[in-house]
């Protein structure tokens, strides 16, 4: 990342898009990676119900995303974030790590759930 990019659409517009330029090609990269986002950063997990959460937000995401075709469908999630780059994502978060200086700390979310281990029970102090 060259620049300081300052807001989402910024950050996300940094990742090649991996499909093919041809008529097929219904939505458009940052549209997918938007909506992926913000349906992870609700509590969807996985491609359906980041689908489902795309409809039911899509009067807002057309405030600012372009939708030429409305929300992409499950199926299209899938086969987008298959091929993207991984090198690329990772650059993406490590561009967050830079602009946020600070850690960034993964929490797993099946130890909050309590579905860890009987020895390892205090995970989170």
């Amino acid at each position: 990342m060259d620049k300081e990019p300052h807001n989402i659409v910024e950050f996300l517009g940094e990742i090649e898009d991996p499909r093919r330029d041809n008529a097929n090609k219904r939505h458009e990269l940052i549209d997918i990676l938007v909506i992926a986002l913000c349906g992870m950063l609700s509590a969807a997990d996985d491609w359906v119900s980041i689908a489902q959460y795309g409809r039911a937000k899509e009067d807002w995401f057309t405030q600012f995303l372009a939708l030429p075709n409305g929300i992409p469908s499950h199926d299209t999630f899938n086969r987008v974030f298959s091929r993207i780059d991984p090198e690329q994502f990772l650059k993406w978060v490590n561009s967050i790590r830079s602009v946020m200086c600070k850690e960034i700390v993964a929490v797993d979310g099946k130890t909050l759930r309590r579905s860890h281990d009987g020895e390892n029970k205090a995970a989170i102090l």
